[in-house]
């Protein structure tokens, strides 16, 4: 099993338990994600959530082989119902960042509330140069959080973000030592057991509340462009390239 679910203490940990495949994400660990999720969310016992990864990988996102042999039809799909198990989380999300964060692995940092990221940790966004457009929302929220020319850099360019960048662009809570992050992100999402839950709740609900609307506005958009260029010469040029560990070739246009 490559997601692990656990409850203790209050915390749902959902670990990314695919080290051998830089933790890569197929469509059935989506569905193992958010069926942990909604167990989370329905659990009283459970005061907040915990999302992360392997020592030295948070994730290297889509699991290209299963994502092309198995692309993702519509919102009800796997990673369609992660994302919306995600947003409808009224529980404290926490994550910690082990790692490398690639792709979904980065634009789901921007549906958590507090993110501590590994010193060694970097994020990266290439959807571009896989022929594809950013998906989460991330078209809309990161130009929101970083300003559009630093979102430029990450999502047109592929430029990767270290982990104090990312920090200094409101993108991460923290940098700790690779050794502590963990710890460090396990003693916070305890921190509220001891603290009045719907009072959590409806001050999260209050900070997301006027974000909604247009989250769920540019998550339509980008799956429907994202579907279409998942088929284009484009994208299947890039991610044959990348399979094959060759440089695409892309014609003018």
């Amino acid at each position: 099993m490559h997601i692990r679910s656990v409850s203790v203490d209050g915390v749902a940990t959902v670990e990314i338990a695919r080290p051998e495949k830089k933790n890569a994400l197929t469509q059935a660990m989506y569905r193992d994600m958010a069926e942990a999720i909604e167990r989370a969310r329905a659990d009283q016992q459970v005061r907040a959530l915990l999302i992360t990864g392997q020592p030295g990988i948070f994730t290297a996102g889509n699991d290209l082989e299963d994502f092309m042999r198995h692309p993702p039809p519509g919102a009800d799909s796997p990673v369609g119902l992660f994302m919306q198990a995600l947003l409808a989380c009224e529980k404290p999300v926490v994550a910690a960042v082990t790692g490398a964060a690639v792709g979904i692995g980065a634009t789901l940092l921007l549906h958590c509330d507090l993110v501590y990221i590994s010193e060694q940790a970097q994020l990266l966004l290439p959807f571009v140069n896989l022929g594809l457009v950013p998906e989460f929302a991330s078209s809309l929220l990161l130009p929101e959080r970083m300003g559009y020319v630093r979102a430029a850099e990450a999502l047109l360019l592929g430029e990767p973000i270290g982990a104090a960048r990312a920090v200094e662009l409101g993108l991460a809570t923290a940098v700790l030592p690779s050794s502590e992050v963990l710890a460090h992100a396990q003693r916070i999402a305890t921190r509220f057991n001891s603290m009045p839950p719907e009072a959590v709740r409806d001050t999260k609900r209050l900070m997301r509340a006027g974000a909604r609307t247009a989250i769920a506005r540019a998550m339509q958009e980008e799956w429907t462009l994202f579907a279409a260029r998942l088929g284009s010469p484009e994208a299947l040029e890039a991610i044959q390239a990348f399979l094959q560990k060759r440089k695409p070739h892309f014609g003018r246009s």
